[in-house]
C-alpha cells in the first residue's frame, strides 16, 4: 500500500511536468509563427531544450524530495495510508465538492471547445474555397489557404488558452494565476491578430497586384503599373514593420513596468510612413518627368539624347531633395530640432568648400559640359588633357561630378569632368569613315576606283546609316611595294567604326573576286 501512495504522489508530479512541457511546446510553435522569431529558429530551439531540462530537473528532484519524504516517514514507522488520510481529512469536506464541480466543468468546457473547433475548422475550410472562386485567379490560392490556415491556427490556440483560464476559475486556483493568464490571453490575442492581418494584408496586395496586371492597358493609367511594381516588395516590408511596431505596442502596454515604451509606436509608425511616402513619391514624380520628356513620338536624335542626358541629372537632384526633406520631417518627428544641425552641416559646407576646390571644379565643368552642349548622353567622343590619359567610347551618363563612358572592347571608364579636357565628338551632324586601301604598283587605278565607288553606291542604297557614297580620296602614300588608297564614306555620328569594318570585308572580298593581289604589308 505505502509503494502505491508513494507512486500515485510520483505520477500527479509527472502529469504536471508533462502538462507543463506541452503548454510549452504550443508556446514554442506560437513563437515560431512569427517572422522575427523564424529567423531565430535555432536560438528558440536551444531556449526550449533549456526549459525543457530545467522543468525535467525541477520534476526529478520533486520527485527524489517525495520518495525521500515518504522513505522517512516508513522508518520512522509512520503509516503512510493513515497519514495521507490526516491530511485529507484536515482538507474541508467543500473542497471535494468544489474539486469535484470544478474538475466536471473543466472537462465540460474543454469537450466544448473540442466540438465548437471542428465546426470552425469545417467553416474556415468552406470561406476558403469561396474566397479562391470570388476571382478567377490561381496566383493569390496560396496567400488564401496561408491566411486560413493561420486563422484556423490562431482561433484553436486562443480557444484552449481562454479554456485553460476558465478551467483555473472553476478549480479555484490563486486570483493572480488568472490575472497573469489574462495577461497572457491579451498578449496572444495581439499577436495572433496582428500575424492573420499581416497575412491578410499579403493576401489583399498579391490579389490587387494580379487584378492590376490583369486589368492594366495602354488606355488607362495602370499602363505605369508595370513600371511600378518593383515597389510591392517595399510596400509589403513597410506593413509587416507597421504591424510589427504595433503589435509590440499593444503588447507593451499590457506590462505595467514598460508600459511608458509604448509612447514610442505611433513616432516610429510616423517615420515608417515618412521613408514609404518619400520612396513613392520619388518614384512616381521620376516616371511622371519620363512620360513627359519621352511622350514625343518623332523626337529627334539630338532631342532624345538631350532628354537622356536630362534625366540622370534630375533624378540625383530630385533624390537627395526628397530624402532631405523625409529626413528633416523625421527629426521633427522624434521632438529633435533640425535648425542647429542645418546650421552647422552648412558653417562645415562651407569650411570643407575651401578644400575641395577639385569637387567644385568637376561641378562647374559638369555644368558647361551641359550648357553648352559638348556631347550628350550616346554620343561617341574622345577624351582627355593627355595621352596617357585618353578614353573613347559612348557616353552613358553625365552627371554633376563624373562622366561615364562605355569604350568598344566593353570596359566602363568614369573620368571626373575636370580632367575632360580636349573633347572629340563623332558624333555631331556627321563623320567620315575613313578606309585605307593597298593595292600592287601595276594595277589599273582607274579600274580600282571605279570598283570602289560601285562598292559604295551599292553599300549606301543598302545601308541607312551611310549618307553619300565612298569616294576616293587618293593615293595616300607609296610604299615599298604598293600603293595606298585612301577611301571616304559619308555616315551618320557615332557609325563610322561599324562601317569601316563592312568597308573592309567588302574591299577585300571584291579585290581578291577580281584577281587584284593585295599586298601583305598593306595598312588599314
Amino acid at each position: 500500500m505505502n509503494l502505491l501512495i508513494i507512486l500515485v504522489e510520483v505520477s500527479l508530479v509527472i502529469f504536471i511536468f508533462l502538462l507543463l512541457n506541452w503548454l510549452l511546446g504550443k508556446s514554442i510553435k506560437l513563437l515560431n509563427k512569427v517572422a522575427i522569431f523564424r529567423t531565430e529558429e535555432r536560438t528558440v530551439r536551444t531556449l526550449r531544450r533549456n526549459i525543457t531540462g530545467i522543468l525535467l530537473l525541477a520534476c526529478l528532484l520533486v520527485c527524489i524530495l517525495i520518495v525521500g519524504v515518504n522513505g522517512f516517514l516508513i522508518y520512522r514507522g509512520e503509516n503512510l495510508q493513515q497519514y495521507t488520510l490526516m491530511w485529507i481529512d484536515r482538507i474541508p469536506s467543500g473542497f471535494w465538492q468544489k474539486l469535484s464541480l470544478g474538475i466536471a466543468q473543466s472537462v465540460g468546457t474543454l469537450i466544448a471547445v473540442a466540438l465548437v473547433l471542428k465546426f470552425v475548422d469545417y467553416g474556415l475550410k468552406i470561406l476558403n474555397i469561396r474566397a479562391k472562386n470570388l476571382e478567377k485567379n490561381t496566383a493569390d490560392d496560396e496567400s488564401i489557404d496561408a491566411f486560413f490556415r493561420d486563422l484556423n491556427q490562431r482561433i484553436s490556440t486562443g480557444m484552449w488558452l481562454w479554456a485553460a483560464i476558465s478551467c483555473t476559475q472553476f478549480l479555484s486556483f490563486p486570483a493572480v494565476v488568472g490575472q497573469y493568464l489574462y495577461i497572457l490571453l491579451r498578449i496572444y490575442l495581439i499577436i495572433a491578430v496582428g500575424l492573420l492581418i499581416l497575412k491578410a494584408v499579403e493576401a489583399i496586395v498579391d490579389s490587387l497586384d494580379a487584378l492590376s496586371i490583369r486589368y492594366s492597358s495602354p488606355d488607362n493609367l495602370l499602363r505605369f503599373y508595370d513600371r511600378l511594381r518593383h515597389l510591392i516588395p517595399f510596400l509589403k516590408r513597410c506593413l509587416e514593420f507597421v504591424i510589427y511596431v504595433c503589435m509590440a505596442t499593444l503588447v507593451v502596454q499590457q506590462v505595467q513596468l514598460i508600459a511608458n515604451i509604448a509612447n514610442l509606436g505611433p513616432r516610429i509608425i510616423k517615420i515608417i510612413g515618412i521613408i514609404f511616402i518619400s520612396r513613392v513619391l520619388f518614384e512616381v514624380v521620376y516616371l511622371f518627368v519620363e512620360e513627359i520628356l519621352f511622350k514625343e513620338r518623332n523626337l529627334t536624335d539630338a532631342q532624345r539624347s538631350r532628354r537622356l542626358t536630362l534625366v540622370p541629372l534630375f533624378r540625383s537632384f530630385l533624390q537627395y531633395s526628397i530624402y532631405f526633406t523625409a529626413t528633416v520631417s523625421i527629426l521633427y518627428t522624434l521632438d529633435i530640432d533640425p535648425t542647429p544641425i542645418l546650421a552647422g552641416a552648412g558653417i562645415l559646407g562651407i569650411a570643407v568648400g575651401f578644400g575641395a576646390q577639385t569637387l567644385i571644379n568637376d561641378i562647374v565643368c559638369g555644368f558647361f559640359i551641359l550648357f553648352e552642349n559638348y556631347y550628350l548622353v550616346g554620343d561617341y567622343i574622345q577624351a582627355g588633357k593627355s595621352e596617357d590619359k585618353v578614353v573613347e567610347g559612348i557616353v552613358e551618363a553625365i552627371e554633376l561630378r563624373t562622366t561615364r563612358i562605355r569604350h568598344p572592347n566593353g570596359q566602363l571608364q568614369i573620368i571626373r569632368n575636370g580632367d575632360i579636357g580636349s573633347i572629340t565628338n563623332y558624333s555631331k551632324q556627321y563623320i567620315y569613315a575613313v578606309v585605307e586601301v593597298g593595292v600592287p604598283f601595276d594595277a589599273n587605278l582607274a579600274d580600282v576606283y571605279k570598283l570602289i565607288e560601285e562598292v559604295g553606291q551599292q553599300l549606301k542604297a543598302n545601308d541607312s546609316d551611310v549618307l553619300e557614297a565612298t569616294q576616293v580620296d587618293g593615293v595616300e602614300s607609296i610604299g615599298e611595294s604598293n600603293l595606298l588608297l585612301r577611301t571616304l564614306t559619308k555616315v551618320k555620328p557615332g557609325k563610322h567604326l561599324q562601317i569601316q569594318r563592312v568597308l573592309r570585308k567588302i574591299f577585300t572580298d571584291i579585290l581578291i573576286r577580281e584577281g587584284i593581289t593585295i599586298p601583305t604589308s598593306a595598312e588599314g
